[in-house]
């Protein structure tokens, strides 16, 4: 039977220490081998131990263990070699005791379980800090404490933490502004003023846990920079911009000065301001209709607020405000303000395809509500437009309407049968009391709003709850909707009034529901297919703005967002050097050639995130105004037509009378200043350009036309096919519409003045005008005098006075008077212009009568001198003076022609005394005194 009846026995795990740097492994619990066969010799011994590998295959070549005592089984754990805890700190193995056995050769040895053991090797401090790099340098601007310059660091390549960690920095440069904490920080104590010392230079040194000393020092170099002032440098309070220049940067030299300071983005937004410039920036000065045909609009527009006049008076009691562009204002207080379109114009607008547009700002200028209005009123909804219209064999019903931001279109298609659909948008343009052009284009079931030209989706409610169906009757109104009440209705349609609700009573007021408060222009409504996408941004385009110069040059990480207005640009980005390239070329475009000059307020506001939003900088807004200097005013100059037009009087009367200005010429020239190389001086040059008309202007002046008598007249085919629009009236012939210059010619040179039979007249003056741009610039005036020639043989002339007459138009007498006017060759039938006509049958007749007193009063002395032949030579001194006369030049004539003077009559013997008048007198200035003496006798002077 055998001896060896037990196995060893030991602990199942140990845990030891080994110093760095030695050998021998302190275990806790101690290593004891025990075996039940104590204290038998052999079977109750230890004879040894044996190490395996560990969990992780290490620990059998560095360690060993050893019996110190068989009978008590004590072992030592030891490293084969020296340990490097830096090398590897921990070690894992296993460990096994065996006794010895039945005898000294040790048979039937028996082992014991396996034990783990883990070893730790504890660090021994035996290197010194040493720093990541030898100089640190930083920059800091003077004036400013700062927490934190530069940090430094230094590293221990101990593997505890006890001597691997740096306890604390030190400055070891005395008498330095500067501190130092344990983590390597470094900071001022003091301002710094870069006068004083401009480079501060000291050396720092490091510890670690166990108080080494870092092998070598680090130098610290910080440079004091002058004061930096954090914010945007190189801006430009005012800005100039000359029309006609395209675009110009608008911030050429601007950057952005951090001063240092580390940031993450960086977002500027940059305002121009131009809603004071016509309904919100610089568009085209030309008539809402006009500007519809240079945009390509399908025509067929109608005008829902038109200019008040005869034909339109449904305007005529609504106040009217001035508007810049020239276009007319129509202002609504929401309570007594109502347009009410007469039912034949609502008669043009029917079907389910329509597009409605116009001008809208809430709130309006200067607009009170009344004193009846309630504030719980306030809140209702505000109609724009209310109308029902009849189709085919239907009426359809619809309303726009505000309330509130939001913006509804209630649309009946048909209001005896369909239940009605509200189309809803959310819109901040709607509530922000700013100008915004609204483009609704209705395709039931489509509908598409454009609001200053970009689309917005509606929102469909379908459910509307009980709605009374609208009345089946034909109706439009703007500025309110009819309310149930139909107090004075009858009366409205049977008369078709237009109303002026001031001096309505509070009862009929009440007919009228959701009156709108603001101001409304270009309302317009068109039927049939909708305006595409590209005419609606041409109608509402804006012809200045905000831009970005090139988007290909744009920096990596930067953005740029424009409203549709341009009037707001964004940028955004987190590199200083990207972000201040890309604001240098943010531009200012004005692609008018005739910009309306004024001022533009300009903002730039900055926002800064930083890494250390404690410290992040704030900068404050900064404003500033763009002037848009006067532009060049383009000269319109008429000319090709005389001051005088002479025709035969039967011409006008003809079936197409007379063309007024057949070869009349409009040139548009653009006068500049410009530096002449030769003389080194400034001189002005005008340069013919190409240009657009939208109106011009036939007026009589003095009386107004009679149209019974005579009356201007213009092909309206051609007028009207050319887009343009005419009024012709009995003071004055308008055309308007915009148009090129060649276009108005042909119409002006094909305009005729035409007179009925019988009614030509001596004269008549007309005045030709024309302008551009609404009137903005207008030509010179052109006044033409329209002269109608008259035939002699028309007039009732006495058979004796022919010759007189004769003589006294031979064209030798009157080159003067005809000079201007294109007469014939002078013959019997002579014409001369209409108030020469007039002076010459003054004279004739005045001619006669002389003649024929004169020939009574010489045959009356011939025969009293007969009677009283020798009384006269005695009394031939005395004279009555009463008898004195004065005869004009034409008697001298007559008399030599009838061969009457005085030695005719034997009266030689009575003396003659002449007038003496100068050498160089016309026969018209000479005079004949003629006196009678007592005794009939006369005498010549």
């Amino acid at each position: 039977r055998s001896a060896n009846k037990h196995k060893p026995w030991i602990e199942t795990e140990y845990q030891g220490i080994v110093m760095e740097n030695d050998n021998t492994v302190l275990l806790n619990p101690p290593l004891f081998a025990l075996d039940k066969d104590a204290p038998l010799h052999y079977a109750g011994e230890i004879c040894g131990f044996r190490v395996h590998n560990g969990p992780l295959g290490s620990g059998t070549v560095q360690f060993e263990a050893v019996v110190l005592d068989r009978s008590t089984g004590e072992g030592l754990v030891r490293s084969k070699e020296p340990l490097d805890c830096e090398s590897q700190r921990e070690h894992s193995f296993t460990i096994q005791a065996y006794d010895c056995g039945e005898g000294p050769d040790g048979v039937n040895s028996k082992k014991s379980h396996k034990a783990t053991v883990h070893v730790r090797v504890n660090d021994v401090n035996e290197f010194s800090p040493v720093f990541v790099e030898r100089r640190y340098e930083a920059s800091v601007p003077e004036g400013r404490l700062f927490d934190r310059i530069v940090r430094v660091e230094a590293l221990d390549a101990d593997c505890s933490p006890q001597y691997s960690q740096i306890c604390f920095y030190d400055i070891i440069t005395p008498n330095v502004p500067f501190a130092i904490d344990n983590d390597g920080n470094i900071k001022n104590t003091e301002p710094l003023d870069s006068k004083q010392q401009h480079v501060h230079t000291f050396w720092v040194t490091a510890f670690d846990c166990g108080k080494n000393r870092a092998q070598a020092d680090a130098q610290v170099a910080i440079t004091v920079k002058p004061s930096c002032k954090p914010g945007w440098m190189g801006w430009t309070k005012r800005v100039e911009y000359t029309p006609g220049s395209g675009s110009i940067p608008l911030f050429p030299s601007l950057h952005l000065e951090t001063c240092e300071e580390t940031v993450w983005n960086i977002q500027a937004t940059v305002e121009l301001q131009t809603g004071h410039i016509g309904k919100g920036c610089d568009r085209d000065s030309y008539s809402d209709r006009s500007v519809r045909r240079l945009c390509g609009a399908v025509r067929g527009e109608v005008d829902l607020l038109p200019p008040p006049s005869p034909a339109a008076n449904w305007t005529a009691a609504l106040p009217t405000l001035p508007s810049s562009d020239s276009s007319l204002v129509f202002s609504f207080n929401g309570s007594n303000h109502v347009a009410v379109v007469p039912d034949p114009v609502v008669s043009a607008l029917s079907g389910d395809h329509f597009t409605l547009q116009l001008w809208m700002r809430r709130g309006g200028a200067n607009i009170q509500p009344t004193t009846t209005q309630t504030r719980g009123s306030r809140k209702e909804e505000e109609i724009i437009v209310c109308s029902t219209m009849k189709n085919d064999d239907s009426y359809s019903h619809y309303s726009l309407s505000v309330h509130g931001c939001r913006l509804s279109l209630f649309y009946w298609p048909d209001v005896s049968a369909a239940r009605p659909v509200k189309f809803l948008w959310k819109l901040e343009q709607v509530c922000d009391s700013e100008w915004h052009h609204l483009s609704l284009s209705v395709q039931f079931p489509s509908v598409t709003l454009y609001v200053d030209g970009v689309t917005f989706d509606p929102a469909l409610i379908h459910d509307n709850g009980a709605i009374p169906n609208p009345a089946p009757r034909q109706r439009m109104f703007i500025g309110a909707c009819w309310g149930e009440a139909q107090i004075f209705s009858e009366m409205f349609e049977r008369y078709d009034i237009i109303l002026s609700f001031q001096f309505l009573p509070l009862p009929f007021h009440m007919k009228y529901v959701g009156g709108y408060h603001g101001l409304l222009s270009g309302v317009t409504v068109r039927p049939g297919s909708v305006e595409p996408h590209s005419v609606v941004e041409c109608l509402y385009a804006c012809r200045e703005g905000l831009d970005f110069g090139d988007l290909e040059t744009l920096g990596s990480g930067m953005k740029v967002h424009v409203n549709p207005s341009q009037s707001v640009l964004v940028l955004e980005g987190d590199d200083i050097e990207s972000f201040n390239r890309a604001v240098q070329q943010v531009t200012y475009r004005n692609s008018l050639r005739f910009a309306t000059p004024g001022v533009r307020p300009l903002k730039l506001t900055t926002s800064l995130r930083c890494f250390n939003e404690e410290s992040c900088l704030t900068l404050k807004q900064l404003e500033g105004y763009l002037v848009v200097l006067q532009p060049d005013a383009p000269q319109i100059s008429l000319s090709g037509v005389g001051p005088h037009l002479a025709r035969p009087a039967p011409e006008f009367e003809g079936s197409r009378g007379v063309p007024l200005f057949p070869e009349l010429r409009i040139i548009c020239s653009l006068s500049h200043a410009v530096n002449t190389a030769a003389q080194g001086m400034e001189a002005l040059m005008s340069d013919a350009v190409a240009h657009t008309l939208d109106g011009c202007e036939v007026q009589p002046l003095g009386e107004e036309l009679n149209p019974e008598r005579e009356e201007l007249m213009v092909d309206l085919d051609v007028v009207r096919e050319r887009g343009l629009e005419i009024i012709n009236t009995t003071a004055y012939i308008a055309i308007t519409g915009a148009e090129s210059i060649s276009v108005y010619e042909d119409i002006l040179r094909s305009i005729r003045y035409r007179l009925a039979k019988g009614s030509a007249r001596f004269e008549r003056r007309f005045r030709l005008s024309c302008s551009e741009m609404n009137g903005r610039y207008t030509s010179n005036e052109l006044t033409l005098e329209v002269n109608f020639l008259h035939s002699l043989d028309s007039l009732y002339h006495p058979s004796h006075l022919l010759a007189s007459q004769q003589q006294f138009l031979h064209p030798s007498h009157h080159a003067g008077e005809l000079s201007g006017h294109t007469l014939p060759n002078p013959h019997r039938n002579s014409v001369v212009p209409g108030a020469a006509t007039v002076i010459i049958m003054v004279c004739v007749g005045f001619l006669v009568v002389m003649v024929i007193l004169g020939v009574f009063r010489i045959r009356s002395i011939h025969r009293r001198g007969e009677s009283t032949r020798g009384g006269a030579k005695e009394g031939s001194g005395q004279w009555d003076d009463s008898a004195l006369t004065i005869i004009v030049n034409p008697m001298e004539s007559y008399e030599s022609r009838m061969g009457i003077s005085a030695d005719t009559e034997g009266e030689g013997e009575e003396d003659e005394e002449a007038v003496e008048t100068p050498d160089d007198a016309s026969d018209d200035q000479r005079i004949i005194i003629k006196k009678e003496g007592r005794d009939g006798s006369a005498r010549r002077y």
